[in-house]
């Protein structure tokens, strides 16, 4: 079995695609994603979701050319 790699996505992004990538990596609609961070991020008074984008927008790798998307 191959091991998944999380990777910031290079077709569905907004800013700089981390949570795309999250989507592809969970095999969820990114909608989806995007609408959980948001109210996670307005529920901790928006500041640790701010910077938690931030620091994996710094951390995940963009995809190498060979991965398939």
């Amino acid at each position: 079995m191959e091991k998944k790699k999380l990777y910031k996505s290079s077709t569905d992004k907004m800013l700089s695609g981390v949570l795309g990538g999250f989507a592809e990596y969970l095999g969820i609609d990114s909608t989806l994603v995007r609408l959980v961070y948001v109210l996670l991020s307005l529920f901790s008074a928006g500041f640790p979701g701010l910077l938690f984008y931030i620091i994996c927008a710094i951390i995940i790798p963009e995809p190498p050319f060979n991965v398939e998307q």
